[in-house]
């Protein structure tokens, strides 16, 4: 049992997570993340002023989680072309993993972003910047076409969203999808590559 002085907001978030998940987001409280911790409601604001706090938080940590291997492909010293494959795919596999694992926390999730756009928003600035690092390599080695680096690394991330943008989630599951996906890469990298 976990007692209110070695409460952690990580282990806030683990059993906001398993209440979000029994009880979806219209029910999930305070007091019942509370409840599983063995702890007071109090404890749990020490940590989180609000339930909406608390709620943002949920929202970040599974962003942060979903992403956090993006960021190493992004500095990783490949080519910039095998990089910026590797990152799309492993943004993809994350997204259809979570979604075709636990169907009901992701639903939640949705529901949860919905209410946190501006987390949301920058988190998808987070991505971009991380495709304009791989794509501006790309120019400076020549290997990508000059343009303007962020215009192109958005419509990088627009072109593929069908792939990661939950809006598609039901379809991710359809046995043709990775050719879909290989399919829009490849129209994708011809037109970055440089002539």
């Amino acid at each position: 049992m976990t007692t209110d002085t070695t409460l952690t907001a990580e282990q806030i978030l683990i059993a906001a997570e398993d209440v979000l998940r029994r009880f979806g987001p219209a029910k999930a409280t305070v007091v019942d993340v509370a409840r599983i911790l063995g702890v007071s409601h109090s404890s749990v604001y020490r940590h989180f002023p609000s339930k909406a706090a608390l709620r943002e938080a949920v929202t970040q940590r599974w962003l942060d989680q979903a992403h956090f291997q993006l960021a190493n492909i992004s500095i990783e010293g490949s080519p910039a072309e095998e990089r910026l494959h590797r990152w799309l795919v492993t943004l993809f596999a994350a997204k259809r993993k979570k979604a075709l694992d636990d169907p009901e926390l992701f639903a939640t999730y949705l529901t949860l972003a919905a209410e946190n756009s501006g987390t949301v928003e920058a988190h998808i600035d987070t991505m971009v910047d991380q495709i304009a690092h791989i794509v501006q390599d790309g120019m400076e080695k020549k290997d990508f076409r000059l343009a303007h680096i962020l215009t192109t690394a958005r419509a990088v991330f627009e072109a593929t969203a069908h792939f990661h943008d939950p809006a598609h989630a039901a379809e991710w599951s359809d046995p043709r999808v990775d050719e879909r996906f290989e399919a829009v890469w490849t129209l994708i990298v011809s037109g970055l590559r440089a002539k």
